[in-house]
C-alpha cells in the first residue's frame, strides 16, 4: 500500500510472510555450520546474529569473517532483535535504546500527522502501534523505560492540545473547563511560551492528567505489559 493505493510489488518479500525467513536460512546455512564447527555459542534470528565469545581478543577474528555491520562489544552494548540486556551482574532483559528511540520517532510521526485531528482520533490512530509494540517487547523486564515513554506520549498529546487551542482566550477557557481556577487558567494562556514548554508545565499536567487520556482511550504501555503473560 502506497498512500492508500494498492500497487504491485516489484522487489523484496512481504513482511511477516514465510518466504523471508526461509530465504535467510538458505543463505546463511553456511554461516551456521561454520560457527558450529568452531564450537561457538550463537543465536541467529533471520539475518541478525549474536555470537558469544570469552573476551574481545577472541571476538575480533570471528568478526573479521562476518559482515561489515558486525561489532565486538559487551552484551549490554548490542541488541538482538530489538532487545538488549542490563549491565548489572543480575542480568535483566530490556528494550534496546535504539528500539525505544525508533518507537519514539514513530509516535512523533503519528502526532505530526495528527495535528489537524481531534485528540480522540490521534489516540485511536496510535493505539495499534502501542499495543503491537508491547506485544513484541513483552519479555522486557524493565519498568522505568515504559513509564518514561508513557509520560512522554502524554506530553506529545498535550502539545497537540495546546496548539489546537491557538488563542489565549481559547486556552484560558479550555483550562478552566478542565478544572483550573481563573487565575491559574489565565496566567499560562498569556505566558508566551511554546507548546513543548507548556506541555510539561504543571497547569497542563493538572488539566490533562493520565486519567484524562485514559478516558479517551489512550493505552498505557505499563498496564499492557503487566497484563501480558511474559511480563516477569
Amino acid at each position: 500500500m502506497a498512500d492508500g493505493v494498492e500497487t504491485a510489488r516489484t522487489q523484496g518479500t512481504p513482511q511477516g510472510g514465510p518466504l523471508s525467513p526461509l530465504l535467510s536460512n538458505i543463505l546463511l546455512t553456511d554461516l551456521d555450520r561454520e560457527l558450529e564447527r568452531r564450537g561457538l555459542a550463537f543465536c541467529r534470528y533471520a539475518d541478525d546474529c549474536n555470537i558469544c565469545v570469552s573476551n574481545e581478543r577472541a571476538g575480533k577474528p570471528v568478526m573479521a569473517g562476518i559482515t561489515a555491520k558486525s561489532a565486538v562489544a559487551r552484551p549490554w552494548q548490542r541488541k538482538f532483535p530489538g532487545y538488549s540486556v542490563t549491565v548489572h551482574k543480575d542480568t535483566r532483559l530490556r528494550i534496546a535504546p535504539e528500539s525505544l528511540a525508533r518507537l519514539r520517532t514513530r509516535v512523533t510521526d503519528r502526532c505530526l500527522r495528527g495535528r489537524g485531528r481531534s485528540l480522540e482520533r490521534t489516540i485511536e490512530a496510535r493505539r495499534p502501534l502501542l499495543r503491537g509494540s508491547m506485544n513484541y517487547f513483552q519479555h522486557t523486564q524493565g519498568r522505568t523505560p515504559l513509564e518514561e515513554l508513557d509520560a512522554w506520549i502524554r506530553r506529545r498529546l498535550r502539545v497537540i492540545a495546546w496548539r489546537q487551542w491557538k488563542r489565549p482566550r481559547t486556552r484560558e477557557s479550555r483550562l478552566r473547563a478542565l478544572g483550573l481556577d481563573a487565575q491559574r487558567a489565565w496566567k499560562p494562556s498569556v505566558n508566551g511560551r511554546g507548546p513543548w514548554w507548556n506541555s510539561g508545565a504543571l497547569h497542563m499536567c493538572h488539566a490533562l492528567p493520565p486519567k484524562y487520556f485514559a478516558s479517551m482511550g489512550l493505552v498505557s504501555l505499563v498496564d499492557i505489559h503487566q497484563r501480558l503473560p511474559c511480563s516477569t
